[in-house]
């Protein structure tokens, strides 16, 4: 495994705090929020299922802008499960 060194910012932190919060949230949504969260301040990474997860929305037009910027950060932070020669 190979960590990436990066983590949630605070403005990311307190978008993800307000989706959570907010009634009617798709649970994807909730997904994404709950993976930044656990990820800010922390060693975490974002899974391969989230990183999925994450993708899918950036390519999905219906998507809300919320979600879009959540999703851009928990992929920024996917953990990498093979790592190259190159140390990439």
């Amino acid at each position: 495994m190979n960590n990436n060194g990066k983590e949630t910012s605070d403005r990311i932190a307190h978008l993800a705090a307000v989706v959570l919060a907010k009634h009617g949230t798709l649970h994807t949504e909730k997904e994404l929020a709950g993976s930044a969260l656990a990820q800010h301040h922390t060693a975490k990474q974002t899974s391969a299922a989230i990183g999925s997860l994450a993708a899918k929305v950036l390519g999905d037009h219906n998507a809300c802008h919320e979600a879009k910027e959540l999703a851009g950060s928990v992929l920024s932070q996917v953990r990498h499960l093979h790592g190259s020669a190159h140390g990439a």
